[in-house]
Parts: structure tokens; C-alpha cells; sequence
């Protein structure tokens, strides 16, 4: 079972694996990773894992992907959600897996042909139960949809689940795996055969692996072994409302309004609502990032759009119901992860460039062991590193991302 410390010096130690980065993906991994074989020993900087960027998350899983190199991890890690304990191999770990499914909305006549578009093509990736929904239909499936919305797509096996519980199941489920907090990576050690350990300030960890597990800080590790990544850093905020719970809609999905980028959920004791701003800019990797004085009410004026209900709770509230919080996506040229080794780098690989990092970590998790391990070879791997180099970067149709 994995040990959680929290690091004091500890001089010099051995591992086979050292993973950067204790979020839900560098525990997914270290997982994988244990359940090969292998001594696994996981750095996280911060003082508890699963308290930067998978905190600062939506806690919502999808299928609804039209690259085929997407869907793949993503049905693949759905099929994980919903058989966590059979796949960690213990019962008392609970993930608060919520089904309710994801519900893609416009109200634009010009914008209906892609829905369906996207419906037939996330059959063809083997995503059958997505849905195509228009017009009567979908208002008497949705109720509190605003009268103007024309058409949907929709998988009732999306949803959220707890981030915290999924992330410390993969690391109390991990063999062979140590887990230490408040421990930061300061030099990556190279030599004629490539990675030989990972300096921390707590000590010396001798390794011929790392796995690149850092979320925003991915670029910053990456650096630290001599490689230039192609990451980008963008700031996303959410908010969280106080709600009376009659006010929310029974068994309401996670619903996206497609027109303006916004998006909410139901969460525990009231909601969860934001809007995604292409025009953010790039920021640099930050623990602390500041939220912005207005987001909460343009989140609510862009989601009251097509859910008039929200004008109630816009009646309501008072700014103690509200709390605004910020994390950052990465990005990568074409918007898809980079799973596997760096050939450039004997002994680096990467799990990392994500905004859709709690969706992917248990097939991702699986991905870099399986190749560390020859159960797959990075040459089938399209989200190989190495596809930057051959050209082979393309971005996909994939609404909100």
C-alpha cells in the first residue's frame, strides 16, 4: 500500500520511478507504475496531493471527444470511473461517481449541423450512447432549458466524481509507492546514459526514470533536463454558489452553452457555474492566482442565458454564497496530452500538457506504464511526444476545450 510522507531530509535513496507531480494524474501513474513492479517514489511540492490543479478542477470526467486518439483514453478511463475499487483492488475507497451525463446546447439555427456531426462521429469512435437531440424533444427532457434552445448533445454516462477520493484511492492502492509532500525537484541529473536521479530539498533520489507529472509546472521539470516544451499556461476560473436546493434542477447534467462557453453543474449545496475566455492570456506556472472581481456575475449573466432559473438565484444571493477560485490548463500545440517517453532524453517521460487531466489519469496513468514496461510501443502511441517532431499535430473539433 502507498505511504504518504511528509518529507524530512532524507539523504539519499533509490527508486525505479520518480514521479513529478502528486495530482490525480502523478497518482494514476505512480499506480501503474507500482502495480508493474516497480519502486516508485512520488515528489509533490505542496503540502497535501490533489491540492493544486486537480483541486482547482470542475471534477467532471467526458466521452464525448471527436479525436480518435481522445476518446480512446477517455472511454477507456470512464470504464476505470465505473470499476474504481475492482481496478485499485480496494472497497472502502468511494469516488462519488455521478452519471448524469454532459449536455452540449445551442440556440443558433447555423450551429445544428455540427451537433450531429459530432454525434456521428462520437459513434464512430464507440461512444454509442451519445445523443442527438432537438427541438420538443429536448425541452421535455430538460425542462429548465430556456425556450430559444434549438438543439443538444448528450451522453447520459458523463459526469464528476471527487477528485480528492479518486486520487488518494490510486495512492493507497499503489504496491510499491512512496508519496512525499513538501518535497521540490530543484535539478534533474543527466549523464552518458541519460536521467541518473531527481535532486530534491529533502535529498537525492538515484533513478533511471522520471515521469513529468507536473501539471502547469510541466515545462518548468522538463527544463530541468534540457527540454524545451511546446506548454502554455492559461489561467481558468470556476465559481461556486450557495444555493437552496430548490432552486436547482433534479438531476440536472453538467450543461455547456456552446454560444458563450459557459458552463454549470449541481454541486453539494447548491452549484457549480463558468465560462471558458478564449481571450485569456497566457499567465506564467503559479500556486497562487489571483481571480477576477467580476467573474462570478459574468458567470452568472452568461449561464442565465439558456437556464433562466439562474435569475432566481441571481435574486438571492449575497456575496458570502459566493466563492471564486483559479487553476490553470496547459496546452499543447494541437490541444491533446503528451503520454510516454522523450526519446530525446533516455529515461524522461511525460504525462502532462493537459486541460482534461481528471478525465484522462487512469488510462494515461496505465499508458506511460504500459510503454515503460514493452507492454505497448510508443511508435502505436499517437500522443507520443515525438509527434511535435514529425509534424504529426493536428487540432480537433472538440467543443469546450
Amino acid at each position: 500500500m502507498g505511504r504518504i510522507f511528509v518529507a524530512d531530509n532524507f539523504g539519499t535513496i533509490t527508486a525505479d520511478a520518480v514521479v513529478v507531480g502528486g495530482g490525480i494524474v502523478g497518482a494514476s501513474t505512480a499506480f501503474w507504475l507500482s502495480k508493474a513492479g516497480m519502486k516508485v517514489i512520488v515528489v509533490e511540492m505542496r503540502d497535501a496531493l490533489s491540492s493544486l490543479t486537480t483541486a482547482a478542477s470542475v471534477e467532471c470526467f467526458r466521452t464525448q471527444f471527436t479525436e480518435q486518439d481522445m476518446a480512446q483514453l477517455a472511454i477507456e478511463s470512464l470504464g476505470m470511473f465505473e470499476n474504481f475499487n475492482e481496478v485499485i483492488g480496494l472497497d472502502d475507497i468511494h469516488i462519488g461517481m455521478t452519471q448524469r451525463g454532459y449536455l452540449f446546447v445551442t440556440d443558433e439555427v447555423k450551429m445544428i449541423p455540427e451537433l450531429e456531426d459530432a454525434v456521428k462521429r462520437y459513434h464512430e469512435l464507440g461512444v454509442t450512447d451519445a445523443e442527438f437531440i432537438t427541438g420538443e424533444k429536448l425541452h421535455k427532457r430538460f425542462p429548465f432549458l430556456a425556450s430559444q434552445a434549438l438543439a443538444a448533445t448528450y451522453n447520459k454516462k458523463d459526469g464528476w466524481l471527487s477528485t480528492h477520493e479518486t486520487t488518494y484511492g490510486f495512492a493507497k492502492a499503489s504496491l510499491d509507492a512512496t508519496f512525499y509532500t513538501k518535497t521540490k525537484v530543484t535539478e534533474i541529473v543527466l549523464d552518458s546514459k541519460g536521467v541518473a536521479a531527481v535532486v530534491t530539498d529533502r535529498g537525492t533520489i538515484q533513478t533511471r526514470m522520471v515521469v513529468n507529472c507536473a501539471g502547469p509546472f510541466a515545462a518548468i521539470i522538463g527544463k530541468m533536463a534540457g527540454l524545451q516544451m511546446p506548454l502554455k499556461t492559461v489561467r481558468r476560473q470556476k465559481c461556486y454558489i450557495k444555493v437552496a436546493a430548490d432552486i436547482v434542477p433534479k438531476d440536472a447534467p453538467f450543461m455547456v452553452d456552446l454560444v458563450n462557453h459557459s458552463y454549470w453543474r449541481p454541486e453539494a449545496g447548491g452549484v457549480l457555474c463558468a465560462w471558458v475566455d478564449s481571450d485569456e492570456p497566457e499567465s506564467p506556472p503559479s500556486e497562487n492566482l489571483p481571480t477576477d472581481w467580476d467573474f462570478a456575475a459574468e458567470s452568472i449573466h452568461r449561464v442565465s442565458r439558456l437556464n433562466p432559473f439562474f435569475e432566481t438565484i441571481a435574486d438571492k444571493i449575497v456575496a458570502s454564497d459566493i466563492n471564486v477560485s483559479a487553476g490553470q490548463y496547459v496546452y499543447t500545440p494541437d490541444d491533446k496530452p503528451v503520454i510516454g517517453p522523450c526519446t530525446e532524453i533516455e529515461g524522461l517521460h511525460l504525462n502532462c500538457g493537459y486541460w482534461c487531466g481528471v478525465m484522462m489519469s487512469p488510462a494515461a496513468g496505465k499508458r506511460v506504464a504500459d510503454i515503460a514496461t514493452g507492454k505497448m510501443d510508443n511508435r502505436d502511441n499517437p500522443l507520443r511526444y515525438s509527434r511535435f517532431a514529425e509534424g504529426a499535430v493536428e487540432k480537433g473539433s472538440t467543443f469546450l476545450k
